[in-house]
């Protein structure tokens, strides 16, 4: 039979820090270190990161509207 894609016999190896690819630390997990860590609060905090979702009107937003509420 072929060699099976399973990794059953390799240890654990931990997966790459996501902002610069070295292994990453179980103390800062899932980054490699502190620096890395901040790098990427910074990086949601910046707007750097995005998550999807229909647009919304700025100001509805800053007048609190929610458009999904019925009114009555």
């Amino acid at each position: 039979m072929g060699r099976s894609p399973c990794r059953a016999g390799m240890p654990n190896q931990p997966k790459p820090c996501p902002v610069c690819r070295k292994p990453s630390s179980s103390d800062f997990a899932p980054f490699c270190s502190a620096r890395c860590k901040d790098r990427d609060l910074l990086q949601w905090l910046g707007d750097g990161y995005a998550i999807p979702g229909p647009p919304v009107d700025p100001e509805s937003e800053v007048l609190g509207v929610d458009r999904g509420a019925d009114e009555g």
